[in-house]
């Protein structure tokens, strides 16, 4: 009989994971508790559902986040190539149409014969084999299980989302098309002008904000740092980030700005465009008047507003390997931002990691990790090698040994070139892509739904 592997949670972990084990020919049975119970965040009940931005950052090669996604390719990732056929224009970056993206997720893993998707609350830890991929809106009562299993306290960070603005109500005629130095014309800039930006910093600092209980205040995760805790950093704080005007000139005028704004597509329709770093905590009527202030924004219409949630993960010290593996006899893993890994990319990372790992274990096969020069690698052991005070951790490149005294440029092009050197030779030293377990090729008997 073929094994079978529990996952539990249809997020993009817990779908490279299944994935992963079903093309490895082991039968996978996920449990996803939408839309019987739902999030502070999530919209549908989509398994692959991007809560938040729709961009899975940077391809560029040399930065930290595109020799991710080299690795990721190398070890043979599922969801990097569905992410690819269902991209929209986004410059540097892998952004995609979220609804196609989540439906082409699901075609793949129904697809396999071995599927089984199950639409409940888990509320205890399974019996291994399993991966636990229930993401950072985990449910209390399966997180307070994960706690009591690590035998750490459960620790949490709250993240905000963007607003979304549809498209037709923004005033083109102060907006143009244009990437950075150029590259192409895949987003929709906002320029503002010295009194125009430092109004609405004013407004942003002043304004309402949804009010959270004092034990949701432990802390803001600094990768998705809410725009008016941004704005409370100084004047100029939000022009040396998302709003900074280098490399912007309005094609028409030859024109720079003393603040951008930059809103990038999210969908091929094109009908909603996101607003870039605008993660927010502000009250929806606040949201309408102060980024109304943005001139390009004074009659937009807002398809989404920002909202802001809780993110929960695992103070991992001890209990996690690089594996992703539970300390202890069971062949239990957990995947994705539980484990303090923070992005999209990383969370794929971390199922392929766990999934693999796992079947490997199944089969009686070693153990194999990406060495530490690797992005991939790095962030394993990081993860494992957690301490008091852990942050989640996106892809960079100072999680990797050092590189020669050398310019940063040349810098960022030795860290890829190693990291890519190193994980073709970690592939075929391992034959990590090696699925030949028995057959488990996907035909038209197609999976099912309990």
């Amino acid at each position: 009989m073929t094994p079978v592997v529990t996952v539990l949670g249809g997020g993009l972990a817990g779908c490279e994971a299944a994935l992963q084990l079903l093309s490895r020919g082991y039968g996978v049975r996920m449990y996803e508790m939408r839309p019987g119970k739902s999030t502070g965040a999530h919209r549908t009940d989509a398994l692959a559902e991007l809560v938040c931005s729709n961009s899975l950052k940077s391809e560029v090669a040399e930065t930290a986040s595109g020799t991710l996604k080299e690795e990721l390719d190398a070890l043979g990732c599922r969801l990097l190539p569905i992410a690819r056929e269902c991209r929209v224009p986004s410059g540097g970056a892998l952004a995609v149409d979220r609804e196609r993206f989540s439906s082409a997720v699901s075609a793949a893993l129904f697809a396999y014969p071995a599927f089984t998707l199950v639409r409940e609350e888990a509320t205890d830890i399974p019996p291994a084999p399993a991966v636990i991929a229930t993401g950072p809106l985990t449910s209390d009562a399966l997180a307070e299980k994960l706690a009591r299993l690590t035998g750490a306290e459960n620790l949490h960070f709250y993240d905000a989302i963007a607003p979304i603005v549809e498209l037709s109500t923004v005033d083109r005629e102060r907006a143009y098309f244009g990437g950075r130095y150029g590259r192409g014309e895949d987003y929709l800039n906002l320029p503002m002008e010295r009194e125009e930006y430092r109004a609405f910093r004013e407004a942003l600092v002043s304004a309402e904000t949804v009010v959270l209980r004092d034990f949701e205040k432990k802390e803001l995760f600094e990768g998705c740092m809410p725009i008016e805790e941004i704005a409370k950093r100084g004047e100029d704080a939000m022009r040396f980030g998302p709003l900074r005007p280098v490399g912007l000139r309005d094609p028409a005028t030859g024109k720079g700005a003393y603040a951008v704004v930059q809103l990038r597509r999210e969908s091929m329709a094109g009908e909603g465009w996101n607003m870039v770093g605008f993660q927010t905590n502000l009250t929806y009527g606040a949201q309408k008047r102060v980024f109304g202030m943005i001139p390009a924004l004074k009659n937009a219409e807002f398809l989404r507003y920002g909202v802001m949630h809780r993110n929960t993960y695992l103070n991992s010290a001890g209990s996690i390997k690089e594996t992703f593996r539970f300390a202890g006899d069971d062949a239990l893993y957990i995947a994705g931002q539980l484990t303090g890994v923070e992005g999209y990319v990383e969370s794929v990372m971390s199922g392929l990691i766990a999934a693999v790992s796992l079947a490997r274990e199944l089969a009686g096969k070693e153990a194999a990790v990406p060495p530490s020069t690797t992005v991939t690698g790095a962030l394993c052991r990081y993860v494992a090698g957690a301490e008091t005070g852990f942050q989640p951790m996106n892809a960079n490149f100072g999680l990797l040994p050092t590189a020669p005294d050398v310019g940063k440029k040349e810098r960022k092009k030795f860290y890829h070139d190693r990291a890519v050197r190193d994980i073709m030779k970690f592939v075929s030293d391992t034959s990590y892509r090696d699925v030949a377990y028995c057959e488990g090729a996907p035909n038209s008997t197609a999976g099912r739904a309990e």
